[in-house]
């Protein structure tokens, strides 16, 4: 029995938040994420762990960073071309 990807075009699918953040602190750093989204938890000291409490919480707080990861993986394919 193979297993069929449910969804091959989703850049977020198989991703979790935890990997969307950590790799957009590495890309823009906690003072860059901070800017690009102005939350409290990524401005007034800043942890992983904290930062995805909140996110799980908060819909559209989430939304914000999903978005900024895929704006982040756009950016990585047209610098890599």
């Amino acid at each position: 029995m193979t297993v069929v990807d449910d969804q091959p075009r989703n850049p977020l699918h198989g991703v979790t938040l935890e990997q969307m953040l950590t790799e957009l602190v590495a890309h823009f750093g906690w003072a860059g994420l901070g800017e690009r989204i102005a939350l409290r938890c990524f401005t007034s000291d800043p942890s992983v762990s904290s930062s995805l409490k909140f996110l799980r919480r908060t819909p559209w707080a989430r939304e914000k960073v999903e978005g900024l990861y895929l704006f982040m993986l756009r950016e990585q394919r047209r610098a890599a071309r």
